[in-house]
């Protein structure tokens, strides 16, 4: 965002139990799963979910061996679909499985060989974004979301408001000034809960224990908007309610609108597919660069030719608050980061099984230790490089 004066922007995020992270965790399992067993292991695995049924579907090539019917059915006991009145449950729901090897075509152009380095899993254009609004060197509204979400989800399985069910979402919209964020404008959240409780005590409950605890209470004035399960209920909810399919939240996965997305989504492919690995890569660049004072905000685009090892461009955006000139950044991410998918998959270690936690909440600005591409391990090189 680059605009003057006063405006808003809204972001939106989701609990584990909506339908479309289902998909993304059921998927991101299924990876994990196999990861651990064999880290060559090429994965790109879709999931479904809809009343009572999940559907899996991609294609995988492993030497690893993957049990299909209990990944699926212990990742969605553990998101909290527990009980046939839910309308979906880990123990009755059917898991239908529609997987075959990938193409040896794909294979030939990623896998590594004596003659040819590895290359891209597909051809994509990938993005990565920092600013300097929130500790996280991210957007605040996509913070503020993910971070109430988290708190519902909380709330919810350590029975402080035994009533939640698994399914729900947030909504935040801040004001700004220029580029700064400067209050709170709206807040929206709806919980998925069941018959018996009362609208008026679950505003209250979640007034009080999810959205006063998350919001700062500088960003919070007499003006600012709450809206909470404003159809008057929310107690079907869930793949009994609305169908799911894997990727379908890519803006909640990474910067909530904010910058630009090249349209991959990131669960349930392994790191050869550079719609995953680049992203995080270029988020590991953009962070840095901002963390090193070289610009106050700035967006990473590379992107990349299947088989091909190196990226076929790569683009840089300061919105006008870099330091040094965006052709001496390029260079200096050029000095500093192998961009090969082999040497993104290196350097951020990905070839592990964490890849179950990036599905909910938001693959960017964390501070789990799997979340390799957060650390802010190059700042003293790169300042020291540009001059700073």
């Amino acid at each position: 965002m680059s605009k003057e004066g006063k405006h808003l922007f809204t972001s939106e995020s989701v609990t584990e139990g909506h339908p479309d992270k289902i998909c993304d965790l059921i998927s991101d399992a299924i990876l994990d799963d196999l990861i651990s067993q064999d880290p060559r292991s090429r994965v790109a695995c879709e999931t479904l979910v809809t009343t009572g049924l999940v559907l899996i579907a991609g294609e995988i090539t492993s030497e690893g061996y993957c049990e299909f019917q209990k990944v699926v059915r212990d990742a969605v006991k553990e998101i909290g679909y527990t009980k046939a009145k839910y309308g979906f449950d880990y123990q009755t729901c059917s898991v239908l499985s529609s997987i075959h090897e990938q193409s040896p075509d794909i294979a030939r152009g990623v896998d590594e060989t004596d003659e040819h380095e590895q290359g891209a899993g597909d051809q994509g254009l990938m993005f990565g974004y920092a600013c300097r609004e929130t500790e996280e060197f991210m957007p605040m509204p996509i913070m503020l979301a993910h971070k109430l979400v988290r708190k519902l989800s909380r709330v919810r399985k350590e029975n402080v408001l035994d009533y939640l069910r698994p399914d729900g979402k947030s909504q935040v919209t801040v004001e700004y000034e220029g580029s700064m964020p400067k209050r709170v404008e709206a807040v929206v959240v709806a919980a998925q809960h069941n018959p018996e409780v009362k609208m008026s005590d679950l505003r209250e409950d979640i007034k009080r224990v999810v959205i006063q605890e998350i919001i700062p209470a500088e960003m919070f004035d007499k003006n600012t908007k709450v809206f909470i399960n404003e159809t008057g209920r929310f107690e079907q909810g869930g793949p009994l309610a609305d169908s799911g399919v894997t990727g379908r939240k890519i803006i909640v996965d990474t910067y909530g609108g904010v910058g630009s997305h090249g349209g991959g989504c990131f669960s349930g492919k392994d790191p050869t597919k550079v719609d995953r690995s680049g992203s995080y890569m270029a988020r590991y660049i953009a962070k840095n660069l901002v963390a090193a004072g070289i610009a106050d905000k700035l967006e990473v685009q590379m992107a990349y030719a299947i088989g091909v090892a190196q990226p076929i461009s790569l683009m840089v955006d300061s919105f006008d608050t870099a330091k040094i000139s965006e052709d001496k950044i390029k260079e200096i991410i050029q000095a500093h980061f192998d961009l090969s998918p082999k040497g993104m998959i290196k350097a951020l270690d990905l070839l592990r099984p964490i890849y179950k936690k990036t599905a909910c909440y938001g693959h960017f600005g964390r501070t789990e230790k799997e979340f390799t591409w957060e650390r802010l391990d190059k700042v003293q090189s790169l300042r020291r490089d540009a001059g700073l």
